[in-house]
């Protein structure tokens, strides 16, 4: 199981593995395809939901290989020229505090950060039991929708609003699977 995945469990106070059966349950799933602030393609993530919580597949590519934040963010807007800074803040449901060091945290949104290896190609599956494809409060699909969004440096999981995790590199709009 990848370490990533192991310690976003873990931060949440999980003490399980995420079952295989997780990505074979049929439920609500969602889609989004990254790019980057010119517009190119990063690659795409297919987000199902199970009984605890939602699963994201990441494929990504043409990434700087190193840690990168990785967060859900608040509106469904992908505005390269904007510097994405259209998609809002962390999704957050409670009114948390950043980070899974904060005492008040950690955000819906919050998510581990990715570890890019050489070559700058990552595919990945990360959980996370803080939102929901359905309906609710937590919901991914709210008014004005969400965004997956890589941050150009890591999550350091403490400093407020969003972990001093630098520049919005890559964005993608969650988007409901046909």
């Amino acid at each position: 199981m990848n370490k990533t995945v192991i310690a976003a469990i873990c931060a949440l106070g999980f003490a399980q593995t995420v079952p295989v059966a997780f990505a074979q349950q049929a439920g609500p799933s969602a889609k989004a395809s990254f790019v980057d602030q010119t517009g190119k393609s990063l690659g795409s993530a297919q987000i199902t939901q199970t009984e605890k919580g939602v699963l994201i597949d990441i494929d990504l590519k043409d990434l700087t290989p190193g840690l990168h934040g990785f967060h859900i963010h608040q509106t469904g807007k992908c505005d390269g020229a904007a510097k994405f800074t259209t998609a809002g803040g962390h999704f957050s449901v409670a009114g948390q505090e950043h980070g899974y060091h904060s005492g008040k945290g950690p955000h819906a949104g919050d998510l581990p950060n990715l570890t890019v290896p050489a070559g700058g190609a990552l595919k990945e599956q990360i959980f996370t039991p803080g939102v929901t494809l359905g309906a609710g409060d937590n919901s991914l699909f709210d008014a004005d929708g969400s965004a997956l969004v890589i941050h150009a440096k890591a999550d350091d999981y403490r400093s407020q609003p969003a972990g001093d995790s630098g520049d919005r590199i890559g964005c993608a709009v969650i988007e409901k699977a046909p």
